[in-house]
């Protein structure tokens, strides 16, 4: 099931719930995060609020992976921002993060909670699928992730979701819900009037100034 039965409509309607907490934004690494990265994390994380930072490497080995992880969370920690890491219950157990988002492919959150503990941050990718959310919220995730909302080029997009999916969760359900997909500060007010919790974004800020990207997202967050 995913959201095409959806009235397009219902976000316009939506009225967030005052017992909400408001919009923040989660951060997910570029795929290189080599050289002077590290640098650039903390002028982000110095640049405005930020409630996560999504550790997000591929084609490396764990021990590579832990290595680039290093210098990173520590970064995080000192500016009281959650380290997650992407796909690998397994290297957030040897890294001692967070928490991990797991994709539909990436294991149970059932598995990963018994790994990491009860304290561990466990988010799920459900693509634009009110059916693999719901499943992840039963299973005990402690946040669902929707989109590709926008093209984007920082990964392969097989999967459209709409603001009125975001309406729906948030009318539905108390669990939070992050929104992804090519977000930037200019198409970024629809998804949080509609109810995202969280914008996960990346290359909006990745590919330019990172601070100034942080602040632009910031004024908007603030309403």
């Amino acid at each position: 099931m995913n959201d095409d039965d959806l009235d397009p409509d219902f976000a316009e309607r939506f009225q967030r719930d005052d017992a909400r907490e408001p919009c923040q934004l989660y951060l997910v690494s570029p795929l290189d995060v080599s050289g002077g990265f590290a640098d650039r994390l903390a002028r982000a994380l110095d640049a405005g609020p930020v409630a996560a930072f999504q550790f997000r490497v591929k084609h490396v080995d764990q021990h590579e992976a832990a290595r680039l992880a290093e210098p990173l969370q520590p970064i995080c920690a000192a500016r009281d921002v959650a380290f997650i890491v992407n796909d690998s219950v397994s290297l957030a157990k040897r890294l001692g993060a967070d928490g991990v988002h797991l994709g539909q492919d990436d294991g149970d959150p059932r598995e990963a909670r018994a790994l990491l503990g009860p304290s561990a941050q466990i988010g799920v990718t459900c693509h634009d699928s009110r059916h693999l959310a719901m499943e992840a919220g039963e299973a005990g995730a402690d946040y669902v992730a929707f989109g590709s909302f926008y093209p984007t080029t920082t990964k392969e997009v097989r999967h459209h979701a709409e603001p009125a999916l975001l309406s729906w969760w948030a009318t539905m359900f108390e669990l939070p819900c992050v929104a992804i997909g090519g977000i930037t500060p200019a198409n970024a007010p629809p998804l949080i009037a509609a109810g995202a919790d969280f914008l996960a974004v990346s290359g909006a800020v990745w590919n330019g100034d990172e601070a100034e990207a942080v602040r632009a997202f910031a004024a908007l967050l603030r309403g």
